[in-house]
């Protein structure tokens, strides 16, 4: 059943952790390498690996034998370091943008959209959210990763470094919050 609450939540969960505002500079980088950025296939390759984890992560946790709680506690722990670095302004993933080729995909598509942290994030979601819920929230982010991504050259002129760092402190704040929420609801679950 369709849930305006937690389509909300489920939303802001996701943005937060894709955080493609405060990848615009990085988006920015990788367009200035390649000279072209695919917004829509990026958009596409992400949705499918985000979708296909959100339907088979628990069957390949359990080929691991790794159960869901475990897996959400992990992830609510991932989220709270993307949080920190986040609000802190210090780095604990290091992206790798060496990769010019296939810039659209690596590491714009995977790992910086549909990275770890959001695969991690749907499988924590998934403990606590129904599944349409979260397949709307996962639409509505891709809907806007795509917008950012099209729009990227016209945000940095018009939001500005510092604006993009407001924002990015901001979603930090409130994924630092998420995550110890999730990390005392898998507490339960586990």
């Amino acid at each position: 059943m369709l849930s305006f609450k937690e389509i909300i939540s489920v939303s802001l969960i996701l943005f937060s952790i894709i955080d493609i505002l405060g990848s615009v500079p990085i988006v920015l980088d990788l367009r200035k390498k390649s000279g072209h950025i695919q917004s829509g296939k990026a958009t596409i390759v992400a949705g499918v690996i985000m979708i296909v984890f959100l339907f088979l992560g628990d069957k390949i946790l359990g080929l691991f034998g790794i159960d869901v709680g475990s897996f959400a506690i992990t992830g609510a722990l991932i989220m709270f370091f993307i949080g920190m670095e986040m609000t802190l302004g210090i780095q604990f993933f290091k992206p790798d943008t060496d990769e010019t080729n296939t810039s659209s995909i690596v590491p714009l598509a995977f790992p910086l959209i549909a990275g770890p942290g959001t695969m991690t994030a749907l499988i924590s979601l998934r403990a606590e959210f129904e599944l349409w819920n979260i397949l709307v929230g996962i639409i509505l982010n891709l809907l806007f990763v795509f917008a950012v991504l099209k729009s990227s050259s016209w945000l940095e002129r018009k939001i500005g470094k510092a604006g993009f760092n407001i924002l990015r402190k901001v979603f930090g704040i409130i994924l630092l919050t998420i995550s110890i929420k999730l990390f005392k609801n898998a507490l339960a679950i586990w």
